[in-house]
């Protein structure tokens, strides 16, 4: 499947029925240190109570990405994000990004943190266009790679990337 032209992707919330294509993408994104398929159903026995999770669809209703939140009272968490690499800068992940700050701030989420891995520039750019701040570090967080975590938050009342 060719990828999106400049235009929105169609997001959906994400259910257990698209488990075994998210596992694909969790897999092949990040081999090292993919969820498990476990992991991700109990994110999504949460939802909707403190977990948002949404999937990003190519025109053939294929799924290209995903993205996970945990919002808990003032305080929301992206836990994922991730778009298959054919997709890359064509929207995708800013659609997804956008979708799960709009959740936050809708369930009165005043910030937002995230970690992302140090070595991922991509997304730490996507994250500096939305507003995100670097705000500590956790040494040898992603394991067994032993790569740093960037933690950044940003504040749910500000900039939605396309200041």
């Amino acid at each position: 499947m060719p990828p999106f032209e400049r235009s929105d992707p169609k997001l959906r919330v994400m259910t257990e029925k698209d488990l075994p294509a998210v596992m694909e993408l969790e897999r092949a994104l990040f081999p090292d240190d993919a969820w498990t398929e476990g992991m991700l159903n109990s994110e999504l026995a949460e939802q909707p109570a403190t977990r948002h999770y949404v999937v990003a669809l190519a025109p053939d209703e294929e799924i290209v990405g995903y993205a996970g939140l945990c919002a808990v009272g003032e305080a929301g968490d992206v836990q994922t994000i991730a778009v298959r690499a054919d997709h890359w800068g064509h929207g995708v992940g800013a659609a997804l990004l956008t979708a799960l700050l709009t959740e936050a701030a809708t369930r009165g989420c005043i910030s937002v943190y995230l970690e992302v891995r140090a070595d991922n520039e991509r997304a730490q750019k996507l994250y500096e266009r939305f507003g995100f701040e670097q705000i500590g570090i956790r040494k040898r967080y992603y394991q067994p790679s032993g790569v740093d975590a960037i933690v950044m938050s940003r504040d749910t009342r500000g900039a939605d990337g396309d200041e």
